[in-house]
């Protein structure tokens, strides 16, 4: 059986004289929720759509399920998708939109519309006009268009783009029971950092159309320790001390005034004491641990999501 249910290899779109998408190769195994993070224009709608034949490459391979969908365009059948906001008709119910879906789609599976609606939990609010949905049940009711085939992939492009709190939990909700509980591979885009924490098992981080690095998450978890950051007047003279009074090299210089130690051979106090002696101020002073916003900063070199 196949591992990965999408691996892709040197994958480029390119518009004219400007490549968008570059060399990118991810692997998404089966079962996983994989998050695709990135800043706006980062490529990550561009290499969504490509993975649906929505647009082409320029060079590269893709493999959906272990085959290619150019000579095996069946494997579509097996992925459900989102891209930008789903589209209804606003005066239908939820249920009469799904089933003028299905009918577009030529389904004729029975039960797929009250299956898919159970699966989203919007089974109590399917005779509502979708005009009156909330935000998030909207979201809800386009996974649920993208469920009604039974895929064994979700391709979603930022599903929680504009909802509220109570909004963004559901939808989180959904997707890992969906993963977890149905088995379904998950592909999601986003750019917000702290959900993408919260969700995903890998993570791509893409910037500027590559992928500077693609991780699962409890590695990097294991890798950004905890560490001790202090602001500094002199960020010259307090690297100094630390190497030649302290013997400590495991830090990292922030910005011009702060320093990172990710060594606790000494204690922050001790650190304060030597830098005070020396007459360095100490503005800030605290132990912090790495989180995924950090860490894609660092691997951008010190760009943000936003």
């Amino acid at each position: 059986m196949e591992k990965y249910v999408v691996k892709t290899a040197a994958l480029t779109k390119r518009y004219h004289d400007q490549t968008v998408v570059k060399d990118v190769s991810i692997a998404i195994p089966k079962g996983k929720i994989y998050g695709l993070l990135g800043r706006n224009g980062a490529g990550k709608t561009t290499i969504m759509k490509i993975l649906l034949g929505l647009a082409g490459a320029s060079s590269g391979e893709v493999l959906l399920f272990g085959q290619s969908p150019n000579t095996h365009p069946e494997v579509y059948l097996r992925i459900g998708n989102i891209i930008e906001t789903p589209s209804f008709y606003p005066y239908l119910t939820g249920q009469e939109n799904l089933k003028v879906f299905s009918k577009l789609k030529g389904q004729t599976q029975r039960n797929s519309v009250a299956e898919a609606l159970k699966l989203v939990d919007l089974t109590h609010a399917e005779h509502k006009r979708f005009a009156n949905y909330s935000l998030g049940m909207k979201q809800r009711l386009g996974i649920a268009n993208a469920l009604m085939k039974d895929p064994e992939l979700l391709i979603l492009d930022e599903p929680t783009n504009g909802l509220d709190p109570i909004g963004i939990v559901e939808i989180r909700r959904l997707l890992k029971e969906l993963a977890e509980v149905h088995g379904k591979t998950i592909l999601i885009s986003s750019h917000q950092l702290s959900e993408i924490e919260q969700i995903a098992d890998i993570i791509g981080i893409l910037h500027d159309g590559e992928l500077l690095e693609e991780c699962d998450l409890e590695k990097i978890a294991q890798h950004n320790q905890r560490y001790i950051s202090v602001t500094v007047s002199d960020i010259h003279q307090a690297a100094r001390l630390l190497e030649e009074q302290l013997n400590l090299s495991n830090y990292t210089v922030d910005g011009n005034d702060t320093i990172k130690i990710f060594d606790f051979s000494f204690e922050p106090q001790e650190i304060n004491r030597l830098f005070g002696k020396n007459g360095i101020e100490v503005s800030s002073l605290f132990v912090g641990s790495v989180n995924l916003e950090e860490h894609f900063r660092k691997i951008t070199g010190g760009v943000g999501i936003a």
